[in-house]
């Protein structure tokens, strides 16, 4: 059984964690009490999950809107289900596609955009909503979307990290198409305390409401966006609308510590967690105290090996040349874990080869032992910056994550997922031959995803910290070119002995992603006599609502 954890935190936070019987926590208060609102009215922790799903979209739109990806992992409360909810990308677009469009970079290859619409793929999120409901739902679907609809009809008071986040982003985004008649309704950024409403969104979600998804992949939502699309020249089509549909996968998992840390397979990310998990099992890392340079040292230098990995290969499973079970494979992990030197840091990792064969998150539980792990995004902030006129629908940028290297597993195709950085997090225990529900977590920010998965969990595996220390704990970021970023309050000592070790500081300034920001919830018991624990991050203005 797992070691009792200790419930001081030594970290300084505005947080308490929360306990309950039915829990939500996410990343905006508002959201928080839309879930539990479902709760109260005889919801499920699936019907919970989509209403704050919802309504985030409304009141974090700097993260989400109408037009996110989104995937799932859900304890039914007897097994586990894996959703991907991401969306494929148009037929027509390819390396010629945008190379005939854009132009070529100094290597050759195809120039891809940022932001528009040339950087939209198919939204999944709306479909994948409609997926969960539809296995897994206790209450009409248009009461599970009625909290969403009064926010946005009423609208609602902008936080400050949402108002901090809004304001980065307008130099970027103001002039693409919607972006200032729907974020800039005063030809600004909301300020904190200002009340923002989305009527345009409202009459999408009441419209979603009563006609259900198919209405946003076939029916007049559908034309609304592929005619916006046409407008600006876009790819996306009526018919790649018509032909998406989120597929129910089975997660991928790794033991660490006697406990099972399940991530959804590739095209996302989570593999990564699950390597670095797998590289760090090799390190008596409990033995060594948790916040020294050497403990961060070889948690580091495991993601720096699992990223290398990760940018390599993973993509669609469908372009990828080696299966997920390779890259967890004991063999390799271990060898893996033989490159790490405790003393000296790896300036750039070597890909293995391994032997053939701008987010929010939220999570929600319930008394009857049902559990919800769900991410969904934008990307970026706010996605592409696109909105559909007379709609609220923000559309995501996930066309971005393709690759134009036609050697790359993720190159652009027509009808193809890009390779995906939003990763849902799910922990069980396996006690004589059952497996039981642990905790459903996540921790947003594109990169900081797997890092921050990584670092919770062995923060609560390894050295018991409960849920709101371990979010709370200073957090370190590999970057893209194995750089590091460490948080401002991270023991100044340990610094600097990870720069003597060789690892290379870099501070990178992105409003948008910064350190990621978690929410987890941890079942105390197996007869739930004693209900949950939650804790939410104080990076975003979260909220871990119970009851």
């Amino acid at each position: 059984m797992h070691k009792p954890f200790q419930w001081q935190n030594p970290y300084p936070t505005s947080r308490i964690p929360v306990f309950g019987r039915n829990i939500v926590s996410t990343s905006h208060p508002y959201a928080a009490q839309a879930g539990l609102k479902i709760l109260h009215e005889g919801g499920n922790a699936i019907d919970a999950a989509i209403a704050a799903a919802a309504a985030i979209t409304i009141c974090e739109p700097v993260s989400c809107g109408l037009g996110s990806d989104a995937f799932a992992i859900v304890w039914d409360g007897h097994s586990l289900h894996g959703l991907n909810a991401s969306g494929h990308s148009a037929q027509a677009w390819s390396p010629e596609y945008f190379a005939g469009k854009y132009g070529v970079d100094e290597n050759g290859l195809a120039k891809r955009p940022k932001r528009g619409w040339d950087s939209v793929t198919v939204p999944g999120a709306i479909a994948g909503w409609e997926a969960l409901h539809q296995k897994f739902g206790a209450l009409p679907w248009h009461q599970v979307l009625a909290p969403a609809i009064e926010i946005a009809a009423r609208g609602y008071a902008v936080p400050p990290v949402v108002a901090y986040k809004w304001a980065a982003a307008i130099p970027e985004l103001k002039d693409q198409a919607g972006f200032a008649d729907c974020f800039m309704p005063l030809g600004r950024a909301p300020h904190v305390g200002e009340r923002f409403t989305m009527p345009s969104a409202a009459k999408t979600l009441e419209r979603l409401a009563l006609h259900g998804a198919k209405d946003y992949y076939q029916g007049q939502i559908a034309e609304q966006i592929c005619h916006a699309a046409k407008e600006n020249g876009a790819a996306l089509s009526l018919d790649d609308l018509a032909s998406y549909r989120p597929d129910w996968v089975t997660p991928i998992s790794k033991n660490y510590r006697g406990y099972d840390v399940h991530e959804i397979p590739p095209n996302g990310q989570g593999i990564a967690a699950l390597i670095a998990l797998g590289i760090l099992e090799h390190f008596d890392i409990g033995n060594i105290p948790v916040d020294s340079s050497l403990s961060q040292h070889l948690q580091i230098e495991a993601m720096k090996l699992a990223f290398s990995d990760l940018y390599a290969h993973v993509a669609d499973p469908s372009s990828m040349q080696y299966r997920t079970e390779d890259f967890l494979d004991p063999d390799y992990l271990r060898a893996r874990a033989k490159l790490i030197d405790p003393d000296h840091a790896m300036p750039s990792p070597q890909t293995g080869i391994p032997r053939l064969g701008g987010t929010i998150y939220l999570s929600t539980a319930d008394e009857s032992g049902r559990m919800v792990s769900f991410i969904q995004s934008n990307y970026m902030g706010f996605g592409s910056g696109v909105v559909v006129p007379g709609t609220g629908i923000s559309l995501q940028n996930r066309g971005f994550a393709f690759s134009s290297d036609p050697r790359s597993a993720n190159v652009v195709a027509g009808r193809k997922r890009p390779f995906h950085t939003i990763i849902p997090g799910f922990l069980t225990k396996t006690v004589a031959g059952h497996v039981q529900p642990v905790m459903s977590f996540g921790v947003m920010g594109a990169d900081m995803q797997p890092q921050g998965h990584l670092q919770t969990l062995v923060r609560m595996l390894d050295y018991q910290q409960q849920p709101q220390a371990a979010c709370d704990a200073p957090r370190w970021k590999v970057n893209r070119d194995y750089t590091l970023d460490v948080e401002s309050n991270m023991n100044a000592q340990t610094v600097n002995e990870l720069i003597k070790k060789g690892h290379q500081l870099k501070r990178v300034d992105d409003p948008y992603m910064d350190f990621g920001a978690g929410q987890f919830i941890w079942r105390l018991s197996n007869e739930l006599e004693d209900g949950y624990v939650a804790a939410s991050d104080s990076r975003r203005d979260g909220h871990a609502a119970s009851y």
